[in-house]
């Protein structure tokens, strides 16, 4: 950031100091102003930033920055620097060969984030015309020969609404959203990567770079969008990703995800004449992909890609916060229950004497069997009939509708409900329904005695693990009283630390773990 400033690129007032005693990055801070950005000056990705609206909370953000900061980069030097609100997190691709040469290949728009980490990326900007796009690439394509950069390079930058722009910071390498650059130029960044490591000059100089139509590209995450898109982790059931888009992704069916890497599983882009037929196709093509088996984003990149903010170019680095800020886990629609209530039913007997053409049959009156039916935290009071033709199903005493499985294979299965003719994916984990109708996921089981009595000696008042992960910090002892939303234990997974608070006031009577314990989710901390 000082070679910058010192290259005349624009740069964010802000404290880049040596010195990072904690009474000298307070002062620092109360002096540039609030509301205010603390950040690990080896980080990225949103890890060790800390936003700050006033001084009485900047101790604590400086010390949970450079703890978070130490442990992701290995160093927990930060950086102050004066919020700007609202912008546009707006970068430029640069490239440079060692014969002196440097081109930027226009921008990227990536507003679209949550906990300062991308989600949705597109190019070009909605908001960048020919002439902020050549200051920008100018800006830039200084920033890296200041430097004397070789390869390929992003320069970031947030962008006001009055056209002003302001250096965040530069990524030495080939970034995750570089795909939509490529399909709105035609070229092969990693080819011309290859091409400048082996000596040679750009493959074109700045006139030769031209721009068609618009590509937009998402992250699709193993993640809880309902639970503060807390990363998850878990095996991959079912993975088929839609063939009428590009997809990036080192995932196969049956993977474990573990919390030792970044929770981002694929890449979904699509390309289009212009921003609107892109957006259409994108949308279309996540509604094509399944993936089962753990949490994941992609209903909420559905529904980020439908709103009209987005359609309409104008979202900012605030828009999930303001139009996400409380999101409600969607509830099961009454197909997506009944058919799960029919699935788990033929997958309970599938081997027994009632498999096939017989299943359900009894001399005497029809079969009713009963199943309660669970899905995240609710439950639905499921009763099935089989009769000639399909299932009399009833949910919650809901008076009975016909459910007809048209055709069920290979995962999929096409069904009648209510009249109307749906098509749903599927997979087992053991005794688990993964079920996605919609383009919503959701995993069902049925609740057995068996459960009940299990859920039972769990008991109340324990603290348990999110996810897996390794103990940061434990900040209590035995017989120690602590108060609601105390911070008890901090976890960190998957690039990331995670506060665990207290529920409710009381007295901690025993503490299972320590600090630099690796521990399993739902294991009792």
């Amino acid at each position: 950031k000082l070679r910058m400033a010192d290259a005349d690129v624009p740069c964010v007032p802000g404290y880049s100091g040596a010195d990072q005693d904690d009474g000298v990055l307070t002062a620092e801070g109360e002096s540039i102003g609030f509301p205010l950005m603390v950040k690990a000056a080896s980080g990225g990705g949103g890890r060790g930033m800390r936003l700050v609206e006033n001084a009485a909370d900047l101790p604590a953000a400086i010390t949970g920055a450079r703890s978070e900061a130490e442990n992701a980069f290995g160093s927990g030097e930060l950086i102050l620097e004066k919020a700007v609100i609202e912008p546009r997190h707006v970068e430029i691709q640069v490239f440079a060969d060692s014969r002196g040469n440097c081109v930027h290949l226009g921008e990227r728009d990536c507003s679209i984030q949550r906990r300062h980490q991308k989600v949705v990326e597109e190019a070009p900007s909605p908001a960048v015309g020919p002439e902020l796009r050549a200051a920008m690439g100018a800006a830039a394509v200084a920033a890296a020969q200041a430097i004397n950069y070789q390869g390929a390079g992003t320069v970031e930058f947030l962008l006001g609404a009055d056209g002003s722009f302001f250096f965040l910071e530069m990524n030495t390498r080939l970034q995750v959203e570089h795909p939509v650059t490529e399909m709105i130029t035609g070229l092969d960044l990693v080819e011309w990567q290859l091409r400048v490591a082996a000596g040679e000059p750009l493959p074109l100089d700045q006139n030769g770079i031209t721009y068609d139509g618009h590509a937009i590209e998402v992250r699709l995450y193993a993640e809880d969008p309902y639970a503060d898109f807390l990363p998850q982790t878990g095996t991959v059931v079912a993975w088929r990703p839609s063939p009428d888009v590009r997809v990036d992704t080192g995932i196969v069916e049956g993977q474990e995800i573990s919390p030792f890497y970044d929770p981002m599983v694929a890449k979904v882009i699509a390309h289009g004449g212009d921003r609107e037929e892109a957006r259409r196709r994108l949308v279309r093509g996540l509604e094509d992909t399944t993936l089962l088996g753990l949490p994941n984003n992609r209903g909420f990149l559905v529904d980020v890609l439908r709103h009209e903010r987005f359609a309409d170019g104008s979202a900012t680095t605030a828009f999930i916060g303001e139009h996400f800020p409380d999101l409600l886990r969607p509830v099961p629609s009454a197909a997506a229950r009944a058919l799960a209530a029919v699935l788990i039913y033929r997958h309970s007997i599938r081997n027994g004497p009632q498999d096939g053409a017989q299943m359900g049959w009894r001399s005497a009156s029809p079969i009713v069997v009963a199943i309660d039916l669970r899905f995240d935290a609710e439950k639905c009071a499921c009763r099935i009939s089989p009769t000639g033709t399909g299932f009399q199903v009833s949910l919650d005493d809901d008076a009975a509708e016909t459910l007809q499985l048209i055709s069920v294979s290979d995962g999929s299965v096409r069904f009648a409900w209510d009249g109307v003719v749906s098509t749903a994916n599927f997979a087992y984990e053991d005794d688990d329904l993964h079920l996605d109708l919609a383009g919503g996921s959701n995993r069902f089981f049925e609740f057995t005695p068996a459960l009940a009595a299990a859920t039972a000696r769990e008991g109340d008042g324990r603290l348990i693990a999110p996810m897996a992960g390794r103990i940061v910090s434990v900040g209590a002892q035995p017989g120690e009283t602590v108060v609601k939303g105390q911070i008890l234990v901090i976890l960190e997974a998957m690039k990331m630390e995670h506060e665990i608070k207290a529920p409710a006031d009381g007295v901690v009577a025993e503490i299972g773990v320590t600090e630099g314990d690796q521990v399993k989710p739902r294991q009792m901390l």
